[in-house]
C-alpha cells in the first residue's frame, strides 16, 4: 500500500505544481501539463511490456527495485536544470514505475486467501487514495512555499523508505503465472476484460479533462490562492481515502459490480456538480467530496473485477488496466489542455461529464447474471 502511495504521488505530482513549474522553467501551463500527458503515454506502453518481461522475477526484488529507481528519478528531477531535462527524467522514471501498481495487485492476490482477495486488492489501492488525500496537497503546499525542487526531494526520501520496507517485510519467493505472448491473446478474446478496460479508459479520461488543470482552473474561476487549492486537493483526497476504505469493507458482501456502480455514480455526481457550480466555492467543495469519494474506489473495483474475470492472468490483466488507465489520463489531459488554452471552461466540464456518463452505461452492460 505504501508503495502505491509513492507511485500515485509520482504520477499525480505535476498537477500540484503546474504554476511553479510554468514560472520557474519558463514554459506555458499547457506545456507543464504535458509532463502528465507524455508520462501517461509512457506508462501506457510500459505497464504491459514490463509485466511480460518481468513475470518470472521474484516479487519482493522486483517491487523493491522499482521503488529504488523511483528514488533515483525523484532526486534527478529535483536537480533538473531545465524543462527538457525534467521531462526526460520523468519519462525514464515512469517507464520503470509502471511496474509497481499492477504487480502490487498481483502480489496481493498471491498472499491473500480467496475469500478475502477482493478486500485485500482494494486495500492495497488505498495507497493511491492516501497519495491524493495527503501526498498531493502536501506537494502543492511545498511547491508554492518552498519550490517544486524541494517537493521532488521529499518524494525521493519517501520512496527510499518504502523501498527499504518492501525489501524487509514482503515474503520472498513470490512468483506469479508467467506472462507469455499467448496470454495477451487470451485476454483480448475475453469480452468482459475488454469492456472493463474500456470502462477504465472512459472513467479516467473524464476526470483528467479537469483534474490535470484543476489548480489553474481554480485560480481562473475562483481566484483561489495556493493554500485554498491545497485544501481542495486535501478534501478531494480525504474523500477518496474514505471511499476506498468503505469499498474494502463492502466489496466482499456487495460484490464488485454493485460496488463499482455505486462509486462510479458518486463520481458522476461529483463531476456534474463541478460542472454546474465551478465558479462558486461552496458548490466546488461539495462536488469534490462526491468526486473524491468515488475516484479511488471506482478504480480499485476495476482491479478486483479484472482479477475475477481472468484469475490465472491477474498480473497481466491488471497491467493492461494500468495501461489503459494512463491512456485515459493522457487523453483527458490532452483534451483538457486543448480546451484550456482556448478558455473553453464550460466545454471542459461537458466533456468530463460525457465521459463519466458513458462509464455508467458500460458498467450497466457488464452486470453479471449471478452476484459477482
Amino acid at each position: 500500500m505504501l508503495g502505491n502511495f509513492i507511485t500515485g504521488v509520482t504520477v499525480l505530482a505535476p498537477a500540484g505544481m503546474l504554476p511553479e513549474l510554468s514560472r520557474d522553467l519558463d514554459v506555458s501551463v499547457r506545456s507543464a501539463g504535458l509532463l502528465i500527458t507524455f508520462g501517461a503515454a509512457v506508462l501506457c506502453v510500459a505497464s504491459p511490456v514490463s509485466a511480460w518481461l518481468t513475470s518470472r522475477f521474484d516479487r519482493r526484488s522486483l517491487l523493491a527495485f522499482t521503488l529504488y529507481f523511483i528514488t533515483v528519478g525523484q532526486l534527478f528531477s529535483a536537480f533538473a536544470p531545465d524543462y527538457f531535462a525534467l521531462l526526460v527524467t520523468r519519462l525514464a522514471m515512469l517507464a520503470v514505475a509502471a511496474l509497481f501498481t499492477p504487480q502490487a495487485a498481483g502480489t496481493a492476490s498471491l498472499i491473500a486467501p480467496l475469500e478475502k482477495r477482493g478486500g485485500t486488492v482494494a486495500y492495497v489501492f488505498l495507497g493511491w487514495s492516501v497519495a491524493a488525500a495527503i501526498g498531493l496537497p502536501v506537494i502543492t503546499y511545498i511547491s508554492s512555499h518552498l519550490g517544486w525542487r524541494f517537493a521532488h526531494g521529499g518524494m525521493a526520501l519517501a520512496a527510499f523508505v518504502s523501498c527499504l520496507l518492501v525489501a524487509w517485510r514482503l515474503p520472498g519467493g513470490l512468483l506469479g503465472a508467467p506472462v507469455k505472448l499467448s496470454t495477451w491473446g487470451e485476454l483480448s478474446g475475453n469480452p468482459l476484460v475488454l469492456t472493463l478496460l474500456l470502462i477504465t479508459t472512459c472513467q479516467m479520461a473524464g476526470q483528467f479533462v479537469i483534474f490535470t488543470f484543476i489548480g489553474p482552473l481554480l485560480t481562473r474561476l475562483l481566484d483561489a490562492s495556493p493554500t485554498t487549492i491545497s485544501l481542495i486537493f486535501m478534501l478531494w483526497g480525504i474523500a477518496g481515502f474514505v471511499g476506498n476504505f468503505v469499498a474494502t469493507q463492502i466489496v466482499d458482501k456487495w460484490g464488485a459490480w454493485r460496488t463499482s456502480l455505486f462509486f462510479t455514480l458518486s463520481l458522476l455526481v461529483g463531476v456534474a456538480g463541478w460542472a454546474a457550480g465551478s465558479g462558486v466555492l461552496p458548490a466546488v467543495l461539495a462536488a469534490v467530496v462526491f468526486w473524491g469519494f468515488g475516484f479511488a474506489a471506482a478504480n480499485s473495483m476495476q482491479q478486483v473485477r479484472l482479477v475475477a474475470a481472468a484469475p490465472a492472468h491477474a498480473g497481466a490483466s491488471v497491467s493492461l488496466n494500468t495501461s489503459v488507465l494512463y491512456v485515459g489520463q493522457g487523453l483527458g489531459s490532452a483534451i483538457g489542455g486543448a480546451l484550456f488554452v482556448r478558455d473553453a471552461f464550460a466545454a471542459i466540464d461537458l466533456v468530463a461529464v460525457a465521459f463519466i456518463a458513458a462509464t455508467i452505461i458500460l458498467i450497466m452492460l457488464t452486470r453479471p447474471r449471478v452476484p459477482a
